[in-house]
């Protein structure tokens, strides 16, 4: 990585299986094993993914099934695969004996059952006895990613922790990788800035910096992934709904449909950390054991938490505002209330906090509203909100911690460190 992790924040193999995989259940890995039984999961709990056409689990099944009646946009895959293997995706029906797959390769039905007949050998799964063959709906590319993909589909996986999304990716299908969206297969992986969906860093050949798509000037950062907000939530749910304490959720993006699930992987790989040139294991230090009231809070708390600054990066910036140690700010909570008054700029706090009489004053001291507590000498435990702030004509969206210090200080607010990005402090002597 060009921009090193700490040794620390990074996650080894061993680690993420001792620390944080043994605390998925029997019943869940098993979930997470089958295709099948995962679409049953989501299907049950309205949780979008690709419509089944069928399950086959014989050669009978493989004979008997009405291949004539699939027209295109389908896909092959063995029910308890492994990395993409096995997975043969069908764009354009030729005739009622022949399909092209999406590199253009003409198929018969006999390739076809060939192929079947291997799935249920177990050619292409590393666990289970039961090889089924799964035949289901493609996922057409999203039109604002068809210029980064080669044939195949992109998806994004999240690795969900404590019902925290706590980082991202986007795997973009190469010629090497055959069309498929699998980093083990020779996929490019780009991270995800978790508070605003805008890509940052990618990697190929899972360690390799590239900035730019393979043989192409198309830049990999600043690509805006559609509907983020709701790619975080899906993969929340899927994950809560599977029981998974720790899980990677793979999500395919349609253009009409909104995010929708591909599967679920209840031991993600650890590539991810590279595309995003960060330490998993920090990240999932953070979350443990905070408590996350419900899938939107934990999208909350990981958009609060964990953005980057990299996105700001590759946007054009203003020019570096100068502010004094006394400035004064408007603040925004629920209902559109809003107050303003005199910031203390604070150079020595990494947060920034609130008095607690003028938090409750913008209604942020409600339950819903509290992020986590968060420890701090002085003070105990303190709750953290979510606030809107605007300084010198920018506006910040941050987190705050909830102080009752302030309440009896000449200043009910101070920015720390986190919050002053773009500014330059320039001490007033008068003040």
């Amino acid at each position: 990585m060009s921009k090193k992790a700490n040794a620390s924040d990074l996650l080894g193999i061993n680690a993420r299986n001792s620390l944080y995989v043994s605390r998925n259940s029997r019943k869940a890995k098993a979930i997470a094993r089958s295709k099948y039984a995962t679409k049953i999961l989501l299907n049950n709990n309205n949780i979008p993914c690709a419509e089944i056409y069928g399950i086959l689990g014989t050669d009978e099944d493989v004979n008997d099934f009405a291949w004539q009646k699939l027209e295109g946009d389908f896909v092959i895959k063995p029910t308890n695969g492994h990395a993409g293997t096995g997975v043969i995706a069908f764009r354009t029906k030729v005739n009622d004996e022949e399909w092209l797959n999406v590199l253009g390769e003409k198929w018969s039905i006999d390739d076809i059952k060939r192929h079947c007949r291997d799935i249920l050998a177990g050619q292409y799964s590393i666990h289970g006895s039961n090889h089924n063959v799964i035949i289901e709906e493609r996922i057409p590319i999203h039109p604002k990613l068809l210029k980064y993909s080669y044939k195949g589909t992109p998806d994004v996986r999240v690795i969900v922790f404590n019902s925290v999304p706590v980082m991202a990716m986007l795997r973009l299908p190469t010629e090497e990788s055959g069309g498929r969206a699998n980093v083990s297969q020779g996929a490019i992986a780009v991270g995800i800035d978790i508070a605003s969906g805008i890509t940052t860093y990618a990697v190929a050949h899972k360690k390799q910096n590239i900035n730019y798509l393979p043989g192409t000037k198309k830049k990999l950062n600043g690509i805006v992934i559609p509907n983020w907000q709701k790619v975080l939530l899906t993969a929340v749910k899927a994950s809560d709904v599977a029981d998974l304490a720790f899980s990677g959720v793979d999500i395919f993006l349609h253009k009409t449909k909104g995010p929708m699930v591909v599967e679920l992987n209840a031991t993600p790989g650890l590539s991810i950390q590279a595309a995003n040139q960060a330490g998993l294991r920090r990240r999932l230090e953070r979350v443990e054991g905070l408590n996350v009231v419900n899938p939107e809070h934990g999208v909350k708390i990981a958009q609060a938490l964990f953005a980057s600054d990299f996105s700001d990066r590759i946007k054009v910036k203003s020019d570096i505002t100068s502010i004094t140690l006394k400035e004064e700010v408007s603040l925004y909570g629920d209902d559109k209330k809003s107050v303003s008054t005199v910031a203390f700029i604070n150079t020595g706090r990494l947060h920034s906090a609130i008095a607690r009489d003028l938090a409750g004053e913008l209604g942020l001291l409600d339950v819903e509203d509290l992020l986590w507590f968060q420890k701090e000498k002085e003070e105990g435990s303190l709750p953290v909100v979510e606030i809107k702030l605007r300084l010198r004509g920018q506006t910040i969206k941050t987190t705050m911690l909830v102080s009752k210090k302030l309440n009896h200080r000449l200043h009910k607010v101070e920015i720390g460190r986190k919050d002053l990005d773009g500014f330059i402090i320039s001490p007033n002597k008068n003040d």
